[in-house]
């Protein structure tokens, strides 16, 4: 849950701190990578894709089995597993005619875990 406050803090100073903003530019990303990031992050903000990487998340699922958790069509679900296969979130495993999604590795896994318990607290 995002807590709101009535004011933000700021300061009345026009001291600049070097040394702090010295040593953040050397960690900093570069532009081109900060850009990317947000990119990626993008994807997240989608409730439908959520909901996808979550229902995968136990076990690989076909798109049939997807639309019906998810109460959408296959061709609605097909759409947003591509957008996830396009940004390496997801993989897949053809098995005679079926093909089943699951995430790509434990970094995917990691991120929504994580984003999950930053909302809950």
């Amino acid at each position: 849950m995002i807590k709101h406050e009535s004011t933000v803090p700021s300061c009345e100073c026009e001291e600049l701190h070097a040394e702090l903003i010295e040593k953040n530019r050397a960690t900093m990303p570069d532009e081109s990578t900060i850009y990317d990031l947000a990119d990626f992050f993008k994807i997240f903000g989608d409730s439908t894709r959520m909901s996808i990487l979550f229902a995968i998340d136990g076990a690989p699922m076909c798109v049939c089995d997807i639309a019906a958790l998810l109460g959408m069509t296959k061709s609605a679900v097909s759409h947003q597993l591509k957008i996830l296969r396009q940004s390496d979130l997801i993989t897949y495993k053809k098995v005679g005619k079926n093909v089943f999604y699951t995430l790509s590795d434990d970094h995917v896994r990691d991120i929504i875990e994580k984003a999950l318990e930053h909302i809950k607290e």
